[in-house]
């Protein structure tokens, strides 16, 4: 299918995979896009790896099945990537978007796949803006950064909605969130 993006996330437990996935599918749907969003865990508990992905298309998506060669793969725990290979069907002229306080050649030096990556330490932007280094917010900032999968603002502007619903008592978290987000895209657009 032409002009789709498949995305598949990796993380651990309580990171924010699955809640990633699914904001970026919830803002591409209002933002008139076909998709599908959904996680692949089993019995995982906090801690456990997790895969979530998006598909995001201009069509109608007819695939139902787990996403195989995505386009950009997401690390949001840079541990993964010594247990799992989060490079698997990513093409070469995929992107690979890794939460790391190392840089891309420290990264880039780990696999033997040879396309875009993107280095970003989303865990101390989260803590900074948020408070707590839950790195999914940081990490669809970045993703959008290096993507231009959809304009920044749309995605702010409709994940305030969802955060203002979600966190109505908390104006901090929907700031710190949004701030996050902002923060990261901007780092990967430098």
């Amino acid at each position: 299918m032409k002009n789709m993006v498949e995305i598949r996330w990796h993380g651990r437990g309580g990171q924010g995979a699955k809640t990633a996935a699914l904001l970026l599918g919830e803002a591409a749907v209002n933002a008139g896009k076909y998709v599908q969003a959904f996680p692949e865990y089993g019995p995982e508990r906090m801690g456990a790896p997790v895969a979530a992905y998006d598909r995001i298309a201009d069509e109608e998506i007819t695939i139902h099945s787990p996403v195989i060669a995505p386009n950009v793969v997401a690390v949001l725990d840079e541990t993964l990537m010594d247990a799992i290979d989060v490079t698997k069907g990513l093409p070469a002229n995929g992107t690979l978007i890794v939460n790391t306080p190392f840089d891309k050649a420290e990264v880039e030096k780990r696999f033997s796949w040879k396309g875009k990556v993107v280095v970003i330490d989303a865990s101390k932007i989260a803590q900074a803006t948020i408070g707590k280094p839950i790195p999914n917010t940081p990490m669809i900032g970045a993703l959008l950064g290096a993507t231009n999968l959809m304009p920044l603002q749309a995605f702010l502007d409709d994940t305030k909605k969802k955060l203002e619903k979600k966190f109505k008592t908390k104006p901090e978290v929907i700031e710190g969130n949004l701030k996050a987000i902002s923060q990261a895209y901007e780092e990967v657009k430098k």
